[in-house]
């Protein structure tokens, strides 16, 4: 019985060969994805322009803004999304499926419309723009307007994968650790966050290169203003429609490489994560 039990988890273990068919639909489909990023990244490496590029005021302007803004977006989202990220993990009350909903609906609404709605909130005439004015106060086309685009389309991938990583907390260990005498801040801080740090590592990851990647919200809301609001998409725009295809080339490179970056680091999390469960297992 014993030795049946072990050839079944053994068989169970081993994947299916999908065939051959489906091996070449798989790698087809795969060279169709990669081919094109490939080619942008090769084309601005090997004829150099992605180094001229580093020295081009327009595109280490537009890098700067992009990595000061995006650094600015990113500790307000975890300051404002920790909390309702713990809420929703933790709570269950009436209205809160359309809470979650409502907070998901940035991920899935057309950038356009994500900066025009912000555009009839926090415009001149906008439902909050009269009171801002009061305090001297103009968002649009400002810096700041760059920084709450990227809030409004980046945060909700921290917040869903911070809640995701609350949920999964054991509550067994906070109990513990209430026992013995910890306060709810330590708690948090010494407990819930350390084991939720995987999944809350990999919304922060996510969360920045969303709002690296930011162009439809920015651009209606915040302008394409050398220095102040033009991020690095929007100088990957405004060089193509001028003619510098090159430039454009090179900065969609430096974008292309980053988001890279990005997806590698949040897989080496996940396997982390998988490697650390199985030794517990």
């Amino acid at each position: 019985m014993a030795a049946a039990g072990a050839t079944a988890r053994g068989s169970r273990a081993r994947p299916a060969d999908p065939g051959l068919p489906v091996v070449v639909l798989g790698l087809t489909t795969a060279a169709l994805l990669g081919l094109p990023v490939l080619v942008l990244v090769a084309r601005a490496v090997l004829d150099g322009s992605l180094v001229t590029a580093l020295g081009m005021g327009v595109v280490t302007d537009a890098l700067v803004l992009s990595l000061e803004t995006t650094a600015v977006s990113l500790v307000v989202t975890v300051a404002v999304g920790t909390p309702l990220a713990l809420l929703l993990a933790r709570r269950t009350f009436r209205g809160q499926v359309l809470l979650e909903t409502v907070v998901d609906l940035p991920i899935v609404l057309p950038p356009s419309v994500a900066g025009l709605a912000l555009l009839l909130v926090f415009g001149r005439r906008g439902l909050l723009g009269p009171a801002l004015s009061v305090f001297g106060i103009s968002l649009p086309f400002t810096t700041a307007a760059v920084v709450i685009a990227q809030l409004f389309v980046a945060a909700p991938f921290f917040i869903r994968s911070a809640r995701t990583g609350f949920a999964g907390v054991d509550r067994d260990l906070e109990d513990a650790a209430r026992v013995d005498g910890a306060s709810e801040r330590q708690l948090f801080r010494r407990v819930t966050v350390p084991l939720a740090s995987t999944a809350l590592a990999a919304g922060l990851v996510m969360s920045w290169a969303r709002a690296l990647g930011e162009f439809g919200a920015t651009i209606m809301f915040a302008g394409n203003v050398q220095g102040v609001t033009q991020t690095l998409p929007l100088a990957v725009y405004g060089e193509f429609e001028g003619g510098n295809l090159e430039t454009s080339i090179a900065a969609a490179a430096i974008l292309v490489l980053a988001a890279f970056g990005v997806l590698v680091a949040v897989r080496v999390l996940h396997w982390g994560r998988a490697l650390d469960l199985r030794g517990v297992m």
